[in-house]
C-alpha cells in the first residue's frame, strides 16, 4: 500500500533531525572551545599545536604520521599539502608567472614576488615582538626571534644536541652517519651535502653566476655577492647585544661579541692555546702538522692557507682587485692597499695601548707590543732560544742547518743573510766607503768603524 505523503515527509523530518542533532552539538563543543582556546578550538592529539580550522589540523597531523598524499606527476615526489605539490611542479613546468613592477624579472610563486619587491620598496612589515627589529621576510623575523626565547626547535636524533636551524642539524646530523654520498665530478672529493658539493665544482668551473647590480663584479656564490652588495648599501644587519656596534658579517658578530664574554672555546691539542673561532684553531694545527693542502693551479706550490694561495696565484695571473682611491696604483693584497693609502692620508690607525706610539699597520704593532709584554712566540726547532720575530728564527736556525742561501756572484763567499751578503758587496767588491770622520776626514766602509776611531779623537781610546 502507498505510503501517504505526509507520513513519508514526517520520517524524512525526523531522521533529518537524528542527524542534525550530533551536528549542532558538535558546532557547539566548537564554539564554546573558540571561546577557552582564543579561537583555536581544534588541538592535535599530541597536544603541541592548536588550529583554528579542522582542515589545518589534518594537514597537521600529517607531520606526525608521515602521510603524504599529493604525489607529483612529473616525478613522483610525495607532499602531505596539495599547496606544496602545486608549488613543486612549477619547477619540472619552468612557468614564471609573476612578474616584478620594478625591475622586469620573474618569479613562479606570488610570495616570492612579494619577497623581491621589498628590495625596491625598502618595506619591512614583520616587526620582532621582543625588540623594535624589523624584517621583509617573516621567515627572517621568527629565526630572529629565537635569539630572545632561546628556543632550538631542531633536535638531532643521535644526541642531545638542538638547533635554530634546520640546515644546520642536518649538517650536524652527518657527522654522526659518517656519509660522503656527493662526489665531484672533476677531482673525485666527496661532500656529506650536495648544495656544499655544488659549490665546490664552481672551483673548477670558474663560473660566477652571481653579479653585483650596483656594480660589474661576479661572484661564484649567493651568499657573498650579498655579503658584497652591503658595502654599496652600507647595511650592517648583525647588531651586539651588549653594545651598539653593528656588523656586515655574522661571523663578525660572533667574534665581537667574545670580546665582552671572554670565551675561547678552542683549545690546540699541541701546545693548549686556545681560540675563539675553529677556523683560527685549524690554520694554526697546520703549524704544528706541516699540512698544506692548497695547491696552486699554475705551479707545484703548497700552501696551509687558502687566502694565501688565492694571492700568490695573483702572480701568475697579474691580477690586481685592490686600487687606491687617490691615484692609480693597484695591489694584489688588501693590506698592501692599507699600506699605500696611508701615504697619501699619513694616517696611523694602530695605537699601542702601553704606549703613545702609533702604527700604520696591524703587524708593526703587533711586533712593537711584545717590547712590553716581553713575548718571544718563536721558538727555535733545534734549541730552545726563543724569537720576537719569525725572521730572526729562520735566521737563527742556519746555524745549526748551515743553511746559506746568499752568495756573493763575484767569489765563492755565501751568506745566512741577505743584508750580510750586500755588505760585503760593498766593503770587498765595491770598496765603497760612506762613513766619514768629521775630526780628520777619514773614510770607513762600516759605520761602527768610523764611531770606534772617532774615540781617537774624543780622548775615550788611548
Amino acid at each position: 500500500m502507498a505510503v501517504p505523503w505526509t507520513d513519508c515527509k514526517y520520517h524524512m523530518d525526523v531522521k533529518i533531525e537524528e542527524h542534525l542533532i550530533p551536528v549542532k552539538l558538535e558546532h557547539m563543543e566548537v564554539v564554546n572551545s573558540k571561546a577557552n582556546n582564543g579561537d583555536r578550538p581544534c588541538q592535535c592529539t599530541n597536544r603541541d599545536k592548536c588550529l583554528a580550522h579542522k582542515g589545518n589540523m589534518v594537514s597537521h597531523k600529517r607531520t606526525h604520521n608521515g602521510e603524504k598524499p599529493y604525489p607529483c606527476s612529473y616525478c613522483g615526489k610525495c607532499f602531505a599539502r596539495k599547496s606544496n605539490v602545486i608549488k613543486h611542479q612549477i619547477i619540472h613546468t619552468g612557468e614564471k608567472p609573476f612578474q616584478c613592477s620594478h625591475c622586469g624579472k620573474y618569479f613562479a610563486r606570488k610570495d616570492k614576488l612579494i619577497s623581491h619587491e621589498r628590495i625596491h620598496t625598502g618595506k619591512k612589515p614583520n616587526q620582532c615582538n621582543h625588540c623594535d627589529k624589523c624584517f621583509a621576510n617573516r621567515n627572517e623575523m621568527m629565526i630572529h626571534q629565537r635569539i630572545h626565547t632561546g628556543e632550538t626547535p631542531y633536535k638531532c636524533k643521535h644526541c642531545t644536541m638542538s638547533f635554530v636551524l634546520k640546515g644546520d642539524m642536518e649538517e650536524h646530523t652527518e657527522v654522526h652517519i659518517g656519509e660522503k654520498p656527493y662526489q665531484c665530478s672533476y677531482c673525485g672529493m666527496c661532500f656529506r651535502r650536495k648544495k656544499t658539493m655544488a659549490k665546490h665544482e664552481i672551483i673548477h668551473t670558474g663560473e660566477k653566476p652571481y653579479q653585483c647590480k650596483h656594480c660589474e663584479k661576479c661572484f661564484a656564490n649567493r651568499d657573498k655577492l650579498i655579503i658584497h652588495q652591503r658595502i654599496h648599501t652600507g647595511e650592517k644587519p648583525y647588531q651586539c647585544s651588549h653594545c651598539d656596534k653593528s656588523f656586515v658579517h655574522k661571523g663578525s658578530l660572533t667574534e665581537h661579541q667574545k670580546i665582552h664574554t671572554g670565551k675561547k672555546l678552542h683549545q690546540c691539542i699541541y701546545c693548549e692555546k686556545y681560540f675563539r673561532k675553529k677556523s683560527g684553531m685549524v690554520k694554526h694545527l697546520r703549524i704544528h702538522t706541516g699540512e698544506k693542502p692548497y695547491k696552486c693551479s699554475y705551479c707545484d706550490k703548497c700552501f696551509a692557507n687558502r687566502d694565501k694561495m688565492i694571492i700568490h696565484q695573483r702572480k701568475h695571473t697579474g691580477e690586481k682587485p685592490y686600487q687606491c682611491s687617490h691615484c692609480e696604483k693597484s695591489y694584489a693584497k688588501k693590506t698592501s692597499l692599507t699600506i699605500h693609502q696611508n701615504l697619501h692620508t699619513g694616517e696611523k690607525t694602530y695605537k699601542c695601548s702601553h704606549c703613545d706610539k702609533n702604527f700604520t699597520q696591524q703587524a708593526y704593532l703587533t711586533i712593537h707590543q711584545r717590547i712590553h709584554t716581553g713575548e718571544k712566540p718563536y721558538k727555535c726547532s733545534y734549541c730552545v732560544k726563543c724569537f720576537t720575530h719569525r725572521s730572526q728564527m729562520v735566521f737563527h736556525q742556519r746555524i745549526h742547518t748551515g743553511g746559506k742561501l746568499y752568495q756573493c756572484n763575484k767569489c765563492d763567499k755565501s751568506y745566512a743573510r741577505k743584508g750580510h751578503l750586500a755588505e760585503h758587496i760593498r766593503i770587498i767588491h765595491k770598496q765603497d766607503k760612506p762613513y766619514e770622520c768629521n775630526h780628520c776626514g777619514k773614510c770607513f766602509a762600516k759605520k761602527d768603524w768610523m764611531i770606534n776611531h772617532q774615540k781617537v779623537h774624543n780622548g775615550d781610546k788611548p
